[in-house]
This record gives structure tokens, sequence and C-alpha cells, in this order.
């Protein structure tokens, strides 16, 4: 949605410029909208008088967490005599800025410090030496990240920072959420539409619903995380119920299926896993991912405990509900990966030489290399003599969190299930076996007829295209989870838009997962073109980027007639090559200059033509 631009020297005062650029933005969102009775909503857009105070509310979202949020946010707003308008970053044209008055940015960050894949155009022109004064622009930001990383919610740190460089006025503090996020969001929410509810108080608009006076203008402000380190993330739902089955109220799903899909020989181990909604009344779409909450290793557990010297049923007081040690460590816990806050305590506590240095340099590369496969167990034996209680210990752990995966199966083709591919984490470290917490949790425990704790993870910007129109998926590995809903779902529908799919691993005897049902998509047609990289059957490794540089006229050709292009994997390297794979087509079968092609992606990134699933 490209927002309307109202020049700066109209003859109108600020709160009516305001009002204009969301009265104008709502009726472009309403364009071509039909509502429930077929009329299109732009036919019944309210006169001036009766629309409520213009708010905008943006979101930076890879998982969905940060749209989920935007949601309540319109809500809650609308209840304060507010007519929010709500979109991702991306689409918010940063000149409509210039003549905004109130403004909510709630953004997750990605990767190690970056913006979301959804807000990175705004970001470039946000930041760009030419962007737009926003003096009379009033807003707030909240930032959702994961502390284990260094660039801990930076992306809305830089927001939050050049709105003020550019002279827009701070109405609520920044909040930096962790992964325990629900409730400072929450109260960062209320304290952030009361107070956006309080400017211009003195001259309310016209026809314009105030809060009512027992609404407080400020809600105290919480406790947000201790700033370091980004983010695993996580609708017009505005007026959707919330779902029954959440993160704090996960559904007790049974596995109906669990079997290895990778060969004995392969050095990986990838499995198929089915997971049945019952009477759940759960529903996805293609895209989405589930949310499972995973159980930590007993031995790993008793082995902390041991370290600790006290017995396993000690009662421990943890957010006001009382649990043994066990429970404590075994569910509610990350015992597998230490917390930065651990990492300092110890180091406090312990005053071992080289965590010392480590932790006191600022040299987060040398520490994470100190770090690498090292559990909370290891923190404590770092110094063999250190007493600690557990209630000093669970101080310093991060709750233990729900583990995403993306579904690769179709609720229509495979109605009243969810499927999961996944890769088993097993390594081994400082002499002893180790795991993914919640891989080996599914892959050991969790046979056929146990049950496991779920939820849907909506993923709104990573959705099939109309059923006319062209796909390219590009998933190697575990990657091809989406695309497998994708094409089930496309079959199941009898959709006519051509699927073209790049799929790769290391070697094709071991690891071309779903091979059988991939060749009956190509037999049946609805797979019109398939590229296979299979990098180890070779003295030369192939990729899948190398493929699509094979195919490059033929993919640009696809892109020209409207494809929509998807990722899906691996984010820190394989991602990053397609991307720049698809730069060099684009410039090279386009006949354009680099920084065209790049114009070019970023076009199909505003068309939300370009999607990716990657982490």
């Amino acid at each position: 949605m490209q927002l309307p631009y109202i020049p700066a020297d109209v003859p109108f005062t600020g709160d009516q410029k305001a009002w204009l650029a969301g009265f104008l933005a709502g009726l472009n969102t309403r364009i071509a909208m039909p509502t429930q009775s077929g009329v299109p909503a732009a036919a019944a857009v309210a006169s001036a008088d009766e629309r409520g105070i213009p708010l905008q509310i943006v979101f930076g979202s890879q998982t969905g967490t940060a749209e989920w949020l935007s949601e309540q946010t319109e809500t809650l707003a609308r209840t304060h005599g507010f007519d929010p308008v709500r979109c991702d970053l991306d689409s918010l044209d940063i000149t409509a800025l210039s003549a905004a008055r109130r403004l909510l940015v709630i953004t997750s960050t990605y990767g190690e410090g970056d913006m979301p894949d959804n807000a990175e155009l705004f970001w470039r022109a946000l930041a760009a030496p030419d962007a737009p004064r926003l003096d009379g622009l009033f807003y707030g930001v909240l930032g959702l990240g994961d502390s284990i990383y260094d660039g801990f919610c930076q992306a809305g740190k830089n927001i939050d920072t050049r709105l003020a460089e550019l002279g827009a006025t701070r109405v609520v503090d920044r909040v930096d959420c962790d992964v325990d996020f629900e409730e400072p969001a929450d109260a960062w929410i209320r304290q952030a539409v009361a107070a956006l509810a309080a400017v211009d108080a003195d001259t309310p608009m016209s026809g314009v619903a105030t809060p009512g006076a027992s609404e407080p203008a400020v809600i105290p402000k919480p406790e947000s995380s201790p700033e370091p380190a980004t983010s695993p993330d996580q609708a017009s739902g505005a007026r959707r119920a919330k779902p029954k089955w959440t993160r704090k109220n996960p559904y007790p799903a049974t596995i109906v299926a669990n079997s290895l899909l990778s060969a004995p020989e392969s050095d990986k181990e990838v499995r198929h896993l089915v997971i049945s909604l019952g009477d759940s009344g759960i529903a996805y779409q293609p895209g989405d991912g589930i949310s499972i909450s995973p159980v930590n290793d007993a031995q790993l557990v008793e082995r902390i405990i041991e370290r600790l010297g006290v017995s396993p049923d000690v009662m421990i007081t943890d957010r006001r509900t009382e649990r043994t040690l066990r429970d404590t460590l075994t569910h509610h816990v990350e015992i597998s990966t230490p917390s930065k806050y651990l990492v300092d305590y110890i180091a406090q506590r312990s005053q071992d030489a080289e965590l010392t240095h480590l932790t006191s340099t600022g040299d987060r590369e040398a520490l994470d290399a100190w770090l690498w496969g090292k559990d909370v167990l290891d923190l404590l034996d770092v110094d063999p003599a250190l007493t600690i209680t557990p209630e000093e210990l669970l101080a310093e752990l991060r709750p233990l969190q729900h583990r995403v995966y993306s579904i690769s199966s179709s609720p229509v083709a495979h109605a009243g299930t969810v499927h999961i591919t996944m890769a088993t984490v097993r390594y081994r470290s400082g002499e002893r076996q180790r795991g993914g917490v919640c891989s080996t949790y599914l892959a050991d425990r969790r046979p056929e007829g146990t049950q496991v704790e779920v939820f849907i993870s909506a993923n709104k910007s990573f959705r099939l295209p109309a059923d006319d129109t062209k796909i390219i998926m590009i998933g190697p590995g575990t990657g091809i989870a989406p695309f497998r809903s994708f094409l089930h779902e496309r079959a199941a529908r009898g959709a006519r838009g051509g699927n073209w799919l790049f799929f790769g691993d290391r070697h094709r005897d071991h690891d071309h997962i779903y091979a059988e049902e991939i060749d009956g998509f190509v037999t049946d047609g609805l797979l019109d073109r398939l590229d296979l990289a299979f990098s180890r059957d070779q003295e030369h490794k192939i990729y899948v980027q190398d493929r699509m540089r094979e195919q490059g006229a033929d993919l640009f050709a696809w892109l020209s007639d409207g494809a929509h292009l998807y990722v899906c994997g691996d984010a820190t390297r394989m991602a990053h090559d397609v991307d720049t794979a698809l730069h060099d087509i684009i410039a090279e079968h386009g006949g354009m200059s680099a920084e065209a092609a790049q114009d070019h992606v970023d076009d199909l990134k505003r068309a939300k033509r370009y999607l990716r699933d990657v982490y």
C-alpha cells in the first residue's frame, strides 16, 4: 500500500493534514476490498465528522508475532476513539509520515540485529540522508527480540533513534521485549495508546470520541528486559476472537506418525511427523508454522540438580507459582543454551580468568566461540567450587520457549492433521552427547501415540497467491517443508498456476526427501519444472543458487510473467546466496545495471512477490 503524499505547503493545519493523511490511507486500504455483502468497503467510508483520530500502526515481522501484536493494538486503539490504519513497515510511504500526527511501530529483529524482511525498504528510506523531517509526528516503538543475540531488539532501537533524529516526538519510552514478551508488550500497548490519545487532548476534533475519564492517560512502564543481545520473533483479525490455543494454553495433540525420511547412510537425520489436531478446532493455512512446547532432557536435568547439591523435590516459587525444582528445570527454563545473564553471573562469581576476560572485553565473536556446545551444566562446572542456590540459578535463566516448525501439509489434502519436516540436531561436545532441545525431544521421546503441546504460529507474510499465478519455490533440505504444503494445496484445489521447485541437499541417494511425492507431482503435471542440486555427488559442489543461475533466462521470464518467488531454509548462508543470485539474474537477463536490478527486487518485495521464511 502506497500511502498518499500531501504536500507540506497545503493551506491546512497540522491536525487537518494528519486527518487527511489518515483518511486517504484508510480509503486506500479499503478500495476493492468487498464487504460480506459484496459492496466495496470504500463505498461505505464514513464522513469526515464521523471518523476517529487518525493513527498509523506499522509492524515489522519475520514470524508473525509483531503483526499479531499490531492487531491487538488496533483493537485497543478503536476503544480510545482512534481510526487506525495498520500495515507492515514496507507498505508505509516515508513521505506520508511528514504529514502524519501519530505513529506506533512494533517490530521484531531478524538475524544479528537486522530489520525483518518486511521492514528493510522502510528502514532504507528512513535512514537515507534525504529522509523528510518529522517534527509534527508523535510516536512510540515496541521492540521484540531474544537477548541471546548480540543485536537484541536492534531494529526497534534503530527506528526509535532515527525517528527522534528527524524531529519526531517520543510519547512513550521504547520497551525491548525478550522472548517472554506478553506482559511487557501488553502494558506498553496500553500505555502507548493512552499517551497518543492525550496528544492534542485540549483541542479534540469534531465528532471524535475521547477516552473515558476512568481510563488512565499513562500506565506505568513495565520492566523491560536488560539491554544487551535478536529475534526469533512471532487479521483483519483485529476484530476476531483470540485463538483458543496459544503459547500460554497449548493444545495436547497426539503424534500419529514419526518416521525417518533420510536414509540410514545419511549424515543427517530428517524426520516426518504427523500430528493429529483432534477436536481442537485448530485451523491453519499453507505457509503457517506450528509451535511445539519442548521438554528438557531428563538426564541433563538430573545432572544440574546433582551439581546444585539439593533435593529434586525442593519447592521453588517461579512467577508466583510453586513447583518442584525438577519440574521447573524440566518444563519451564532453558538449560541447553545458557543465557547471557548466566554467563555474566558466572563470570562475576567464579572469577574464572578466561571467562572473565571474554565478558570484559566485549568480544562477542570470541565469547560465542567459547560458548559453542556448552549448556548450563558446563557453565556451573567452570568453577567446581562455586556454590549456587537453585533460586540464584533460576533467576539467571530464560523461560523455555516453544520451537516453530514450518508446516509441510495442506489443510485441504491432510485434513485434521499437521505435518512437519524436522532435522534432528545431534553433536558431541565436552565428552558428552548433546542435541537440539525440541528435535531430540520429538525424535527420541515422542513416539506414535504420545502427546505434544502445540499451537499455530500464523505467517501471513508467506501465503500462496491466486490459483492462476505462477510460483517459484527455493527450498533446500528441510526448507522444502512449506513447499510440500503449497504443492499439495494447489493439487487439492486444482490450481492452474505454474509451479517450479528448486530443491537440494548433500547426496541424492541419502537425502532426497519426499522423492516419490515430488516425482508424482512431475508426472501428474502439477510441478512444471524441477531443478535438483546435490552438492556432494560430484567433485564440484552444486547448490540451488547455481541451478538458479543455470536457468536464469527462464527464471527471469517467469518473474516477468508475474510469478511469485519464495525462499525457505537457512538464513545464514543459503538465503543470502540465493538473494545474490536473484539480483545477478535480474541484472543479466533484464539488461539492467546493479542499481536497477536492486530497484527491481525492491519492487518485487513491495508487491509481496518475493517472500522468505528463513531461520
